[in-house]
């Protein structure tokens, strides 16, 4: 008759962990003698069997079969759901076979099947806190509010304070998970949040901690390709305040392109007047149109002109300047403005004028004019 697993042997030697409270065990917790027993009888109980199988093994050296091994990889599974050190399961293992000759093969195999079992569930917990993760920041982001307050205090998020939300443009397969694992390494994962959303890798980060931002920068600049841009909102507070930052910060990507902006990082503080143009749809069109549409008249068309108006306004007025920037010689410049003053009937040297030439300008690029028209 095989013989049965005996009973677990109590630990031995001192106990190791924390002071113990007035109960005799670590502050809040239960006894350690307690805690050890528990232990004892966690490992009993995934480990049993393994005698059994080891002094069959003994006696007849047949291998462990399919449902051996499988039996070994859902003990090792469970000790890591459990929370019970691999050390002590491989070491309680090991030590079931003391005493019995030549399970040496065996005992390697049970050990590995242990370990594998420990390790998938190891990686599949990682996986599913990594997918619940990001499900939560697509929550936030989308300013849905199931059990938000929940899962922000378990991933760290205080909901009451401000946050700043930066996203970059050109992300590539593999990307984020560097960029993710460089930002935890260094902040923290209670501190920053990074996913992806509409084909933006979005980073959160609270508006106190602003080197989070720069940082995420700095690896988009090392990682992305040619062509990256990295919008940035404003610092917002609470979770609608989350959803509003993101929005800020996709919307200063959009408006850098149409401005034809080269800077790669855009913020959307130092852009707030275009959402305000863009409100009244209407209106602007009107003034670009009314404004603008002279110029369709004009010999080689619109585009020279208005790059001749938005180097005059970079330049504050200055034409020399203006000129240097279009690689011309500034009685082209002042050509080009007589040009457009004939045609318009506004001059950039006349203060209001200029307001509403600049303005209608901005509209026109932010409107695709006059190709969208």
């Amino acid at each position: 008759m095989p013989p049965t697993d005996p009973p677990p042997a109590a630990p031995t030697g001192p106990p190791s962990g924390p002071p113990s409270g007035p109960s005799g065990g670590p502050s809040g917790g239960p006894p350690a003698d307690v805690s050890a027993d528990l232990l004892a009888d966690q490992l009993a109980g995934l480990l049993d069997g393994h005698r059994r199988r080891l002094a069959e093994y003994a006696a007849t050296g047949r291998a462990f079969d399919r449902r051996a091994l499988d039996a070994y990889r859902a003990a090792g599974s469970q000790a890591a759901r459990a929370g019970v050190p691999l050390r002590l399961l491989v070491d309680r293992a090991l030590a079931a076979g003391e005493g019995v000759p030549g399970v040496l093969p065996a005992l390697r195999r049970a050990v590995s099947a242990l370990m594998e079992g420990y390790e998938q569930a190891q990686l599949t917990a990682i996986r599913e806190e990594e997918s619940a993760r990001r499900e939560f920041v697509d929550d936030l982001l989308q300013g849905r509010a199931e059990r938000l307050a929940e899962r922000a205090e378990h991933f760290g998020l205080r909901l009451a304070e401000s946050y700043v939300v930066a996203v970059a443009r050109g992300l590539r397969d593999g990307d984020q998970d560097r960029i993710e694992r460089d930002l935890v390494a260094r902040f923290g994962s209670h501190n920053v949040l990074v996913s992806v959303r509409d084909g933006l890798l979005v980073c959160v980060a609270p508006a106190t901690l602003g080197a989070a931002v720069g940082e995420f920068v700095h690896h988009v600049r090392n990682r992305f390709p040619p062509g990256w841009r990295v919008g940035v909102g404003r610092p917002k507070r609470g979770p609608g305040g989350v959803v509003t930052s993101y929005r800020e910060a996709a919307q200063a990507l959009e408006l850098a392109d149409g401005l034809g902006l080269t800077t790669d990082v855009v913020k959307a503080a130092d852009l707030l007047v275009f959402p305000v143009l863009l409100r009244d749809r209407g209106a602007i069109e009107d003034l670009v149109t009314s404004v603008l549409n002279p110029l369709l008249d004009a010999r080689g068309g619109p585009e020279p002109l208005l790059e001749t108006l938005e180097a005059v306004f970079a330049s504050h007025g200055n034409q020399t300047a203006a000129a240097r920037r279009l690689r011309v010689s500034p009685r082209a410049v002042t050509y080009r403005l007589e040009r457009i003053r004939r045609l318009t009937g506004f001059s950039p040297d006349d203060p209001t004028q200029r307001f509403t030439l600049e303005t209608a300008v901005l509209g026109a690029r932010l409107l695709n004019w006059p190709a969208a028209f």
